[in-house]
């Protein structure tokens, strides 16, 4: 009787396991809203990571978080470190593209709670009486990751937090 269960028990690791490695080497999270406000006016909040505080999610995970705003004071080379507590992390992101009213892509890097590079773009299409603002993120998915995103959605669980920036930077322009 054990050892039916013990093989069962086996079976059931290794089919986990191996589904787990099926799983797509990369991922993608994308979240898009509607502004009713021109690109040009959208486009300085995300370009200058000073302005981050007013509608970023991720800002307010951690009141006593150490933030370090470092390189161009906007745009291409502009960068942000962050230190907080479990929920906050520790990281860095910094400006490797931007295109005036258009667009802003970064590279991310995380250190804290986990290791992670990956890549974001804000993209900002006028739209009949707005701007579409799409905030996207890319990186490699690791075995641990596949393994754990058998269980957990990932793109519910960071995309809430875009559609969160998202709802804020609409609230900060349409205003």
């Amino acid at each position: 009787m054990f050892g039916t269960i013990l093989i069962i028990l086996v079976v059931i690791i290794a089919a986990v396991l191996v589904h787990a490695a099926t799983r797509p080497n990369d991922f993608v999270v994308t979240r898009t809203a509607t502004i009713k406000a021109p690109a040009e006016a959208i486009f300085p909040l995300i370009d200058d990571f000073s302005r981050w505080p007013a509608w970023s999610p991720y800002e307010k995970l951690d009141p006593d978080m150490k933030r370090t705003l470092s390189g161009a004071p906007s745009g291409k080379g502009a960068a942000y470190a962050w230190e907080g507590n479990g929920k906050a992390g520790k990281g860095r992101m910094e400006i490797v593209n931007s295109v005036p009213s258009s667009l802003v892509s970064l590279k991310l890097d995380f250190e804290k709670p986990f290791r992670a590079n990956n890549s974001v773009d804000f993209t900002l299409t006028q739209s009949g009486g707005g701007t579409d603002v799409s905030w996207a993120m890319r990186g490699d998915r690791p075995f641990i990751a596949k393994l754990i995103g058998l269980f957990m959605n990932f793109d519910t669980l960071i995309g809430k937090d875009f559609e969160a920036g998202l709802a804020n930077l609409k609230r900060s322009t349409e205003a």
